[in-house]
């Protein structure tokens, strides 16, 4: 389904159907006594449509399997599943995929996820995604008698109803790592009200790596080499130029990272470039490729399955790329990543891992998107993205090749 068609059926049909179940909950809990501490024998994530989002919560769900002896569980839509695959914090076997591609297959995995939440005696449901009136209602039809999730408190509008029994304040002036870990810390029993009080270093949550096998490494370069046969000893440059249509807005122009990519060619003979991407933006990213026009950029939209993606970026040196998931599936590595932010901040969606540098404007109306307009914007000149220019980024690229490498060519 399309990302805005979601979001119609989200406010349209989630709003009552959260109101009616919520009643629902009300009778058939009333006379049952809430245990004082969340059973965590069995605890269920879930996070759907975001695969970025699923490696920002690692350390939470890391920190709720050492601390609270969890045995975890994640329900993600089925074409994001493979992000959890990555660090493999959740066993395989745990995780429920849920096909998006229409309604009607929708409804079918809602009834399987019923089934499978009992056949795994989920005791603990933890809804990690920011207002959603339908994870809200998966974490009642679950049959967990502990649902943790955020929730507004006295701020004004996001009703998803009573679902949630602890509720945990939504902070959008902090990480979102943070918030996710606040949700831990309420499960955990750290405080009893909606209002997180148990105090986080942000500079304290670290992201683990990725254990990389030389072997996947190996068949990268092989792939590469059959892509650029003359490949040596080059460093490798990558550009990840496309974001996904859940917020198309995120998109530097195309036309300003086939400058970069020409300016740094240019510059520094033993590099390549390395244009990445999904197969259905082959097309898009070919129209960077050849505005850059040179031998050494070549176009892999398609090339790398999702499972290569880390070996790759274990064997490059620098990534430039849009706000999207390849920034976070990257943090699992020690790439140096340059990150474009426009209609989101960097100060609550920087990717974990210490090697992100954000790229951002911080204008006035930035971010425009939020949980509170379920990350739509109907912004079409994007200033926060048409107004960082080609020297902005070249300067940081710049900086960091120069103190990095010791061979670099400075164009005369």
């Amino acid at each position: 389904m399309k990302p805005d068609s979601m979001r119609t059926i989200d406010r349209w049909a989630g709003v009552p159907l959260t109101f009616l179940f919520s009643i629902v909950l009300f009778f058939t809990t009333i006379f049952r006594k809430r245990s004082a501490k969340p059973n965590l024998h069995h605890t269920l994530f879930i996070e759907l449509s975001e695969m970025g989002s699923a490696i920002i919560a690692d350390p939470a769900m890391r920190k709720l399997k050492a601390e609270g002896n969890a045995e975890l569980y994640f329900a993600i839509f089925k074409s994001n599943k493979k992000s959890l695959d990555l660090l493999k914090t959740i066993p395989s076997e745990n995780i429920f995929g849920m096909r998006s591609e229409n309604i009607w297959v929708l409804a079918v995995d809602v009834i399987k996820f019923i089934f499978w939440c009992r056949s795994k005696k989920i005791n603990t449901v933890i809804d990690l995604e920011l207002f959603s009136r339908f994870t809200a209602l998966l974490t009642a039809l679950s049959g967990a008698s502990t649902r943790i999730g955020f929730g507004s408190i006295h701020d004004e509008g996001l009703y998803r109803g009573k679902i949630i029994t602890h509720p945990v304040r939504y902070n959008a002036h902090v990480h979102i790592s943070v918030n996710f870990i606040s949700l831990i810390n309420t499960a955990l029993g750290f405080h009893n009200t909606p209002y997180p009080t148990h105090p986080i270093d942000f500079q304290s949550i670290k992201l683990e790596k990725a254990i990389i096998d030389s072997k996947d490494q190996q068949e990268v370069l092989q792939k590469i080499k059959n892509l650029y046969p003359q490949l040596g000893q080059q460093k490798i440059f990558l550009l990840n130029v496309n974001a996904s249509d859940l917020l198309p807005q995120r998109k530097w122009l195309p036309e300003r990272f086939a400058e970069i990519g020409r300016n740094f060619l240019e510059n520094n003979p033993d590099w390549i470039i390395l244009a990445t991407g999904a197969p259905n933006e082959y097309e898009y990213v070919k129209n960077v490729v050849d505005m850059i026009n040179d031998s050494r950029c070549i176009n892999t939209a398609g090339a790398f399955k999702f499972e290569e993606l880390v070996p790759l970026y274990s064997i490059s040196s620098l990534m430039l790329t849009n706000d999207s998931g390849p920034a976070h599936f990257a943090s699992v590595t020690n790439l140096k990543t340059f990150v474009i932010f426009g209609p989101e901040t960097p100060n609550l969606y920087l990717p974990l891992g210490g090697n992100a540098e954000p790229i951002y404007l911080g204008l006035p109306c930035s971010p425009c998107v939020s949980a509170a307009n379920h990350r739509k914007t109907t912004c079409i000149t994007r200033p926060c993205i048409t107004g960082i220019s080609t020297a902005m980024v070249q300067q940081k690229i710049d900086s960091f090749v120069q103190s990095t490498f010791p061979v670099y060519i400075k164009a005369t």
